[in-house]
């Protein structure tokens, strides 16, 4: 009787934790102190990183009224080529640069979408750098910081020359330099590469495919 007693009991014990569990997600593998940064999407409602949990991500930094712009093409063709295989692309707008990224939420999703017909998610506006850097280009500086411009490429040459005049040091700093720098992230939340605005999408393929 009181085995019998002791099962029933166990029973019982057993619902009620299933109870308390349903709804809730478990822990995502790997990388928890980047899973547990928290974004705003463009409408302003909270988005954890955990929801990207076993993606690849590629995280940019955009403009609308930038030199780079026209890479939001690239990354589009990317973004529809290999999004079924795991890959997401990660857009923040931010008008540090130049004021290059005015406007709403709103006027900007608008012009990628009619100009560029883009498809991934994009989020609020932010600050890169300085005290009110968002807490992700916080976390991604401290993983990867500045290696250089290409300076091979003139545009590298023309950023490079005018950060170096401002500031001969300006390089030995981590702080995101221009509109379009691009942190890839693999499937465990680790930071694997920073790539500067002269890195072109197109350029980087193979170091995405590589973590597909």
């Amino acid at each position: 009787m009181k085995t019998r007693t002791i099962l029933a009991v166990l029973a019982v014990l057993a619902v009620i934790s299933c109870g308390n569990n349903a709804g809730k997600k478990s822990a995502p593998k790997g990388n928890q102190e980047f899973y547990s940064i928290t974004v705003k999407d463009a409408d302003g409602a909270d988005v954890s990183l955990a929801d990207y949990s076993g993606k690849v991500l590629l995280i940019v930094n955009t403009a609308t009224r930038c030199g780079f712009t026209p890479q939001y093409e690239e990354l589009e063709s990317i973004y529809e080529q290999y999004r079924s295989k795991g890959f997401e692309i990660l857009d923040f707008p931010c008008n540090q640069f130049g004021g290059q990224a005015p406007g709403t939420a709103a006027e900007i999703k608008e012009f990628c979408t009619s100009t560029y017909n883009t498809q991934f998610p994009q989020f609020a506006k932010i600050d890169v750098n300085g005290e009110n850097e968002d807490p992700l280009f916080k976390y991604l500086k401290s993983q990867k910081g500045f290696e250089g411009f290409d300076l091979e490429d003139n545009t590298g040459k023309m950023l490079d020359g005018m950060f170096r005049r401002q500031n001969p040091d300006y390089d030995k700093n981590p702080d995101i330099k221009w509109n379009f720098t691009k942190f890839l992230v693999d499937r465990e939340g680790n930071v694997v590469e920073r790539f500067e605005p002269t890195d072109k999408p197109s350029d980087i393929v193979g170091k995405i495919t590589a973590l597909l």
